[in-house]
């Protein structure tokens, strides 16, 4: 399920946060979306997500103006996975699953057999079949964050709008999320993840798009936008792009050398 967005600009009150941003991101996408803090990554989510409502242009998600879509209908066009965060209530992880099939439902019906079962099938897509009885307050980051996945998945929704989902993880489950958002795209999912780590877009996504002060700076595949300039320009710092036999990394320069930007 293709989403586009179509001169996107939005202000909070006289700060403008975003400006005439524009892109399409298209089934079996794993799209970046990069930049510092305060490029406008969360804004664009948030808007994305209609979370926030008073900005011009559009955003098409299946040809629907999602300005103008129920809530209902909007629950069958995308799925929102956060940046884990503490448990309020210690729901179960299939409960917590189980959530993501109540657009499905009428008002104060209960999940009955098929949404038991889709919850079923995306515990075990996210391979955490063994965390269903676990309660999520007992859940280390890195499972949480495969939980809210799986709840995303069982949602239905074909594209997948993931807000730092990485950014608090060890190497260990950081790689575990990134794989499977990866596995997701290649099986039809619109996965589109803000991070603030070129690197990981390298090794994971097929596309990166670089926010920088609420422009669209590069967009293109991971190799394109990623470069020793671009990372200069935005982050100000010098780094070494290089290739191994396993693929590409970003290295930093040691204090003291030079580099030609």
């Amino acid at each position: 399920m293709s989403i586009e967005v179509k001169n996107l600009s939005f202000a909070y009150k006289q700060h403008e946060v975003l400006k005439n941003v524009s892109f399409k991101a298209e089934n079996g996408q794993f799209v970046a979306v990069l930049g510092p803090n305060g490029a406008g990554k969360t804004t664009l989510f948030r808007c994305m997500l209609s979370f926030l409502k008073g900005y011009s242009g559009s955003i098409l998600c299946a040809g629907i103006d999602i300005k103008n879509a129920p809530v209902r209908e909007m629950g069958k066009l995308m799925a929102y996975i956060p940046q884990s965060g503490a448990a309020v209530f210690n729901h179960t992880v299939m409960d917590l699953v189980l959530m993501g099939t109540t657009r499905q439902l009428a008002p104060f019906s209960s999940p009955g057999k098929k949404q038991v079962e889709e919850a079923e099938r995306a515990i075990e897509k996210l391979g955490i079949t063994h965390l269903r009885s676990r309660g999520i307050a007992n859940l280390s980051g890195g499972e949480m964050q495969l939980a809210l996945i799986a709840r995303a998945v069982a949602q239905g929704a074909q594209t997948l709008i993931m807000d730092e989902p990485a950014a608090s993880l060890d190497l260990g489950n950081r790689h575990r999320v990134l794989s499977l958002s990866s596995s997701l795209a290649r099986e039809g999912y619109t996965v589109l993840m803000s991070m603030h780590d070129p690197e990981q877009a390298l090794v994971f996504a097929d596309r990166a798009i670089m926010l920088f002060k609420g422009e669209i700076l590069a967009d293109g595949t991971a190799d394109e936008v990623i470069s020793e300039k671009l990372i200069y320009e935005v982050y100000g710092i010098d780094v070494k792009i290089s290739s191994s036999d396993y693929g590409k990394g970003i290295f930093f320069k040691s204090p003291g050398s030079s580099m030609e930007v």
